[in-house]
């Protein structure tokens, strides 16, 4: 898993995909912490989750390339004959994506750092956001990844994760559209954006750790699968 974490990671790196991630994120955080600085509003868990938008349409633009690249360019075939698991691919492609995600929220550290140089910071607070916001990340990530096992072409993997971040990230709204109580009830088991403010508000809940969790390893677990009904086929 260690060798393709390395390579997944460092190819973010050797193209514009992880500089132009980053930037965006630097870009987004330091504008908003700018408006918060200014207004000397002590609140570092807005500064984090004011980037879940952002995760909706550039997560997909890491996790496109994934598998399919591996699929159209043939490389796949030597993955699925090397001594390597599939489920080693799998993860060491998810964390590699998580880790440029994880850079991302690294200025966060930086602005919650300035501001306890003049007021104090809720420590505790703001790590808890942070491993909500990462947990959400590599949720989403692994549902792109399990997207990216399904077809050849990077751009349709995109399209359709950009999709199903949408559905799930708004499924409460969707379902309160339908009006029918049952799929309303139901969605507020499932709805993500429920569970992320139990995070960003600062109450503790095991539940919704397990359950990010839980979804992560559920579509790793499927893109294990996908690949390797390709390595029987």
């Amino acid at each position: 898993m260690t060798a393709i974490f390395k390579r997944e990671f460092r190819a973010y790196f050797t193209s514009p995909l992880g500089y132009i991630f980053l930037a965006a994120f630097y870009l987004y955080e330091g504008i908003f912490y700018s408006a918060l600085y200014k207004t000397g509003v002590n609140d570092t868990t807005s500064l984090i989750f004011v980037t879940e938008i952002l995760l909706i349409f550039i997560v997909p633009l890491l996790t496109m390339r994934a598998i399919s690249e591996d699929r159209r360019q043939k490389v796949d075939q030597v993955l699925l004959t090397s001594p390597i698991s599939v489920t080693s691919v799998v993860l060491g492609k998810t964390f590699a994506a998580l880790s440029v995600v994880a850079l991302g929220y690294f200025p966060t550290l930086i602005f919650a750092l300035i501001t306890a140089a003049n007021i104090t910071v809720n420590w505790a607070l703001y790590f808890y956001a942070l491993l909500g916001i990462l947990l959400l990340s590599a949720t989403l990530i692994s549902i792109g990844v399990f997207i990216s096992s399904l077809t050849e072409s990077p751009t349709l993997a995109a399209i359709l994760t950009i999709v199903a971040n949408l559905f799930v990230m708004l499924l409460k709204t969707f379902a309160e559209l339908t009006g029918i109580e049952w799929v309303i009830n139901a969605s507020e088991n499932l709805a993500f954006m429920d569970r992320i403010e139990n995070f960003s508000n600062g109450v503790l809940s095991i539940p919704d750790i397990i359950y990010f969790i839980g979804i992560a390893f559920l579509f790793i677990f499927l893109t294990v699968r996908s690949v390797e009904k390709r390595r029987w086929a």
